[in-house]
């Protein structure tokens, strides 16, 4: 797949923050985005306000097994509560697909405390779930939603991209550059674990030094292209 060519992305969560936010910078960069929602008509509205940001192109929207259907790329962006039953709605849909989940395992009111599900990775259990026919791949977990939806921001933060396939991966690393970030393959989706955990650490670390949306940063890497270069 050309690394120029637009792709088609489902975001199943795409009327919350964190799914707002990364479909309009999708958009915003040219791929074809499809908000999905338990609530079409909630996603069609969530749609059409996300358009106004980045006119002439318009965001869709529809139900998630409508959304997903008509993807490339689904991208599942729910409270982790909610993840798996999402998971199983559309895991017709989601075969052939790859599927980019940023399910952290947060569990109120302890969200700044590292509560890992049993057998480690909340996304490595929706790959063993969908079998071989979807490709997993975990990503930004670690990317907070308070900037996200405004274009104007640049967002110095990593995103750590794990699956146990690489061309999967690659498709994410592309997207979180797409979006202004810079994503970095971290291996495979075992290691899932590592990046959902530091969602907690780095709302801790929010909550102690008063910010908004603290980030990570792999140092020693050789600079990434900026985009579009």
């Amino acid at each position: 797949m050309p690394e120029s060519a637009s792709l088609s992305i489902a975001v199943l969560g795409g009327t919350g923050a964190e799914g707002r936010g990364l479909a309009v910078r999708w958009a915003n960069a040219g791929h074809s985005v499809i908000l999905g929602s338990r609530d079409a008509a909630r996603a069609a509205q969530a749609a059409a306000e996300l358009s106004q940001y980045v006119a002439p192109r318009q965001v869709a929207g529809a139900g998630n097994r409508e959304a997903a259907a008509q993807a490339q790329i689904v991208v599942l962006a729910v409270p982790y509560t909610a993840q798996r039953a999402t998971v199983e709605h559309v895991r017709e849909q989601l075969a052939g697909k790859i599927l980019i989940d940023v399910t952290v395992p947060l569990a109120p009111p302890g969200v700044s405390r590292v509560q890992l599900p049993q057998g480690g990775s909340a996304v490595q259990a929706m790959q063993q779930l969908l079998g071989p026919q979807t490709r997993v791949v975990s990503a930004f977990q670690n990317v907070s939603a308070h900037y996200l939806s405004d274009l104007t921001r640049h967002i110095e933060c990593d995103v750590l991209v794990c699956g146990d396939d690489r061309d999967a991966r690659e498709i994410a690393v592309r997207l979180a550059n797409d979006a202004g970030l810079r994503g970095l393959h971290a291996g495979v989706l075992a290691n899932s674990a590592a990046a959902e955990a530091l969602t907690s650490v780095l709302i801790a670390i929010n909550r102690h030094y008063q910010v908004p949306a603290a980030g990570l940063r792999i140092t020693g890497l050789p600079e990434a292209k900026p985009p579009g270069a």
